[in-house]
């Protein structure tokens, strides 16, 4: 059966996350928001999606169905896809554990998302600048070498070897932390180059993870979107503490 995904047509964002997963396991999906209104796409079809489901709606994209079922927030879905695209070991460890990872990737996304709206997702970076600046230098100096510090210990203690996060496969969790930093490498420039040099098993496995074969076929793609000041990740040169 063909997943639907929903997200937002303009920005990589919290998405990008889900969709790594279904290229890399080569999963039919649908991006349903990117499709013309003609096909029965387009963001009002996703937001009648989003307010129809009566029982157990999500609180906001993205969330993906499959066949009567709808699960809202990237690591819930990811959870949930795991199993099923064969992106997680079959030992309830190695689930727990892959959701462990993904909980604290989504942890690192939110902190990264604050730098810019530190006071209220609802104004603009424009209206809180003072405090996003401050927001943003801690979150350089000190948030960023500490979670890749941790994705580094994590890498270096797999059993497996280095080459993955859990295991001796590649897992949801290897394809979102290579979109982790992918975006501190877009949005903090020199704030991640000088955290990735004290992590080289994290700046190893993101280019590992990029030169998968789906992955880069996906990514060179017009279906990849590039990241931009809409998104999650945002480039503002005065909030990038190197």
């Amino acid at each position: 059966m063909t997943y639907e995904l929903h997200y937002w047509p303009m920005i990589p964002g919290r998405g990008e996350f889900v969709r790594l997963a279904l290229e890399q396991a080569g999963a039919d999906y649908i991006d349903v928001a990117r499709r013309p209104e003609a096909q029965g796409g387009g963001i009002a079809a996703m937001m009648e999606r989003l307010e129809d489901e009566p029982v157990r709606p999500p609180f906001a994209p993205p969330f993906l169905k499959d066949g009567d079922r709808v699960i809202g927030q990237t690591a819930a879905i990811l959870l949930y896809l795991g199993p099923r695209l064969g992106l997680v070991g079959e030992d309830e460890a190695d689930r727990v554990w892959t959701h462990q990872i993904q909980l604290t990737i989504a942890d690192m996304v939110a902190e990264a998302h604050d730098t810019h709206h530190p006071v209220g997702v609802g104004l603009y970076y424009e209206d809180q600048k003072p405090e996003a600046r401050r927001r943003a230098e801690d979150f350089c100096e000190n948030r960023i070498p500490k979670f890749l510090g941790w994705f580094e210990r994590v890498l270096a203690g797999n059993p497996a070897g280095p080459a993955h996060l859990v295991g001796g496969a590649v897992s949801y969790a290897d394809t979102s932390l290579f979109q982790l930093v992918e975006g501190l490498r877009y949005a903090f420039p020199r704030a991640a180059s000088r955290a990735l040099a004290q992590a080289p098993h994290v700046a190893a496995h993101a280019e590992r993870i990029g030169q998968l074969p789906r992955i880069a076929a996906y990514r060179a793609s017009e279906r990849c979107l590039p990241f931009n000041e809409q998104g999650i990740f945002r480039h503002y040169p005065e909030l990038d503490f190197g």
